[in-house]
């Protein structure tokens, strides 16, 4: 397996704040996707510019650039979550590379990370694998892990409709990515 590390790295650019136009590399890893930089600036224009004082949590870092773009526009700390040994490492030299010192990085599986973890945020990203029916296992899981008037940002391959406890107070699509903003219905 020499090949496999000596193969091309993707990569993809953070778009603003302390580390703008920042280069992250990151492996081919089945199910990776980054969020488009349409898309991401379009969720930080839905959050504001300043992410100053956020508490965030990228749930499936993948390529880590939800949460490092977080940290780039002052957010205070950045839970990394990836399962997958590739991309946990990727996360690991890009915390390195940028000096990420807020950034917390855990290779763990979501549902094993929100339930040995009592920490609450004011940001979470959700952008699980396709097709694996991830969301309606986590939804339920987060309302514990969510700051009071804090807000979800989730990336699916469908558009969400309101639920019980989640109300869509933003919404969009670009290509097949649909995206939306979270907030809890009980606040």
């Amino acid at each position: 397996m020499a090949h496999a590390a000596q193969k091309k790295l993707n990569s993809v650019r953070i778009n603003a704040g302390e580390w703008r136009s920042r280069i992250l590399k990151f492996p081919d890893v089945a199910g990776l996707r980054p969020t488009p930089d349409r898309v991401r600036q379009t969720l930080f224009n839905w959050l504001g510019q300043d992410l100053t004082g956020q508490n965030c949590l990228d749930l499936f870092a993948g390529t880590g650039v939800m949460g490092f773009e977080a940290l780039s526009r002052g957010a205070s700390t950045v839970t990394l979550v990836e399962k997958a040994p590739a991309a946990f490492q990727a996360l690991l030299e890009n915390k390195r590379l940028l000096n990420a010192t807020q950034a917390q990085v855990y290779q763990q599986d979501a549902v094993q990370f929100l339930a040995n973890n009592q920490q609450r945020f004011s940001l979470i990203f959700l952008d699980p694998p396709y097709n694996l029916q991830w969301l309606p296992k986590l939804l339920p899981l987060l309302k514990p892990h969510l700051q009071q008037d804090g807000v979800i940002y989730v990336e699916a391959e469908y558009a969400l409709q309101p639920e019980v406890d989640w109300q869509v107070t933003k919404a969009g699509k670009a290509g097949n990515v649909f995206y939306h903003l979270l907030k809890s219905s009980h606040d």
